[in-house]
């Protein structure tokens, strides 16, 4: 019987290519997964740049954009989408937020901090969180912080003072704490009017926060107003109870800025 030669098989020198196309196929996956996501995160963040420019529209802070809105805007809250649409009806190019407005959200921010921190002592009506032109304003009243007649803070308001200090102690801004008190008269050994007991009680709170919180003294200043600057009636009991406090006067940044400006411009004084 005659036997079959078997025919020799060539060896594939091409096989690299195999290994090849599976990288370009792996590396052409990866870029596509990259690609997404930053066009995923560019979609996130203009939904959230446009939420918080509506917000601020509602607020009548600044005027808004006629730019394009993405077409899976109605996911925001209906009052952003009309505050958007109102604006950009209105406006034609987008304005950058100033320092008023930038100052506002601070402000804002810090208040809604303080509230969270002293909701037990705003229940009890023992602090009050109000906001003025000059800024934020969190007032102590008496009966939760001194004794009547003294100007030396109570043991137990320290904890308060120490969640307030906590919050404000990681910021800048400057503080004017304030004494008042109301219009019933006093003269002590100690004090002879209520203008001595309004000034102790805030510097006594100036040097409080230097000592024991180690506040910049640079950023602190002290003024007392006895009954002359009331914020409720001095005819009843009540109202004079609100009278008789010492303020914390968050000083609004721009404020700040514009009174150093002002006092760099003044012009000196001739010495004759």
């Amino acid at each position: 019987m005659i036997r079959r030669r078997r025919t020799r098989q060539h060896a594939n020198h091409e096989r690299w290519l195999v290994s090849y196309a599976d990288f370009i196929t792996l590396l052409f996956a990866f870029f596509v997964v990259l690609y997404a996501s930053a066009q995923v995160d560019q979609r996130k963040v203009g939904k959230l740049a446009m939420a918080i420019q509506a917000a601020f529209q509602e607020l009548g802070v600044f005027p808004g954009s006629s730019a394009n809105l993405p077409h899976d805007l109605p996911t925001l809250p209906p009052e952003a989408l009309k505050s958007i649409q109102q604006a950009g009806q209105k406006n034609e190019k987008w304005t950058a937020p100033d320092e008023a407005t930038i100052d506002e959200v601070n402000l804002a921010t810090l208040q809604e901090e303080l509230q969270q921190a002293l909701k037990h002592e705003i229940a009890a009506r023992a602090v009050a969180l109000h906001r003025e032109t000059e800024g934020l304003v969190i007032s102590l009243r008496e009966f939760g912080f001194f004794d009547s007649g003294s100007s030396a803070l109570r043991a137990s308001a320290m904890p308060a003072l120490d969640r307030i200090a906590a919050i404000l102690a990681v910021r800048t801004c400057r503080l004017r704490i304030e004494g008042h008190t109301d219009n019933v008269p006093i003269h002590t050994a100690q004090w002879a009017t209520n203008w001595e007991l309004s000034t102790a009680r805030s510097t006594e709170l100036v040097r409080l926060l230097i000592t024991r919180y180690r506040f910049a003294p640079e950023r602190l200043s002290a003024a007392g107003y006895a009954e002359y600057h009331p914020i409720a009636s001095n005819d009843t009991p009540q109202g004079r109870a609100q009278n008789r406090r010492v303020d914390i006067v968050i000083l609004s940044d721009r404020l700040v800025r514009r009174g150093s400006s002002e006092a760099a411009v003044k012009p000196s004084a001739a010495v004759q």
